[in-house]
């Protein structure tokens, strides 16, 4: 029995200084980027958040669609801000300086485009 013990004590200090190391690392590549959209709704938010949050790397991403900026806080070692943004352009929407994907955005619903393409 002492054995157990001895064996689930060592298991479990091991098994919290993986995860204690694993955490710091994370921590030590987190990065924050902000990116300004072209979303109009919470359709859009919805849309762009869950886009993003396929990438592997995101901790968070958060649209403000008052201020059309996607707050994304990711591992800079799994994803970097080109593959972010990219994503953002294959959901149909603007990300910075890059263009949505025009075949993606012809098939947002109206209250997503755009006020000059409505």
């Amino acid at each position: 029995m002492k054995t157990v013990k001895k064996f689930l004590i060592k298991y479990t200090v091991a098994a919290f200084m993986v995860l204690a190391i694993s955490v710091a690392y994370s921590q030590e590549n987190k990065q924050v980027a902000k990116i300004f959209t072209s979303a109009q709704c919470e359709m859009c938010k919805e849309t762009i958040e869950k886009a993003i949050n396929k990438l592997s790397g995101i901790i968070s991403a958060v649209l403000d669609v008052e201020t059309k900026i996607v707050t994304v806080e990711y591992n800079g070692e799994e994803t970097g801000i080109e593959e972010i943004r990219k994503a953002i352009t294959y959901a149909g929407y603007d990300a910075d300086s890059l263009a949505a994907v025009k075949k993606v955005y012809a098939k947002l619903p109206k209250c997503c485009k755009k006020p000059e393409d409505r």
